[in-house]
């Protein structure tokens, strides 16, 4: 497993496991699968209508709650300052926590954006009282970012955004980056049908002996980018994981970059 550092120093798995859309029904065996095949990093919200069972499988797990990395997010219906802190805690009762290692705003309020940075203002509280070790946002761009910072105590760690070979984020990802924020990509793979039939990844794929679909998540962690797939296949899910032994070169990422059409699959995380 590769790890980057977050602006306050908390080391966060470059690879995680997705949690949404996985039904109540299927949770237990989809985080048993996920950590037998090695994933420690695990992306949940409220939104996503399963921490209870989500919660409920990794303390089935057996693994150390230090050994975990555990992301929920706030959803919109929740933002403002107290109505935050108490989806927090929801949240942490839910997924049978004591802390959580990143909370995120999942999507600004673009009619309301005072209302959002009421909820930061809450997130900064739960930082500083310990119960999330690192906060962040969902879905910001470099103008909501901006607004941010200019009332924030404390900056956010995280910025989750869609990525894939078809919406590469350049201009917003190095932002992010130029002020410290950790690029997170959510549908990293797309939608499969349009990004692995691509001729261009299908032929880096080939010279690397990988799957297409490892190609592109490859290509995800060697740009910086946190990724987390879900699979509901566990196969899929062991081969994504599969993915630390070999790096693209800078010209096969050039590539890639080059598949951008600025194009938005999915605007639901």
């Amino acid at each position: 497993m590769e790890f980057q550092k977050l602006s306050n120093g908390v080391s966060i798995p470059m690879l995680g496991f997705g949690t949404y859309q996985i039904k109540k029904s299927e949770v237990a065996d989809a985080i048993k699968g996920a950590i037998d095949a090695g994933y420690r990093h695990f992306d949940c919200a409220h939104i996503y209508g399963n921490e209870v069972e989500v919660g409920k499988a990794l303390k089935d797990s057996g693994v150390k709650r230090e050994d975990l990395f555990i992301t929920s997010k706030v959803w919109n219906a929740d933002q403002g300052y107290d109505s935050t802190l108490a989806a927090f805690d929801k949240t942490l009762s839910d997924l049978q926590l004591d802390y959580l290692d990143l909370y995120l705003i999942h999507w600004p309020n673009e009619d309301n954006f005072q209302l959002t940075l009421d909820t930061w203002k809450a997130l900064e509280k739960i930082y500083a009282d310990g119960k999330a070790k690192a906060i962040g946002v969902s879905n910001f761009s470099e103008e909501q970012l901006k607004k941010l910072f200019a009332v924030a105590k404390v900056k956010p760690m995280v910025n989750q955004i869609e990525r894939h070979p078809l919406k590469t984020q350049v201009e917003l990802a190095k932002f992010d980056k130029d002020n410290g924020i950790v690029n997170e990509g959510y549908s990293p793979i797309g939608h499969g049908h349009l990004v692995l039939q691509n001729e261009t990844i299908n032929k880096i794929a080939k010279a690397h002996n990988k799957s297409a679909a490892q190609v592109v998540l490859r290509w995800q962690v060697d740009t910086g980018f946190v990724i987390f797939p879900k699979s509901s296949n566990p196969e899929h899910v062991k081969a994504n994981f599969d993915i630390f032994d070999f790096n693209l070169t800078d010209d096969e990422i050039k590539e890639i970059n080059g598949l951008d059409e600025n194009e938005h699959l999915n605007y639901d995380n």
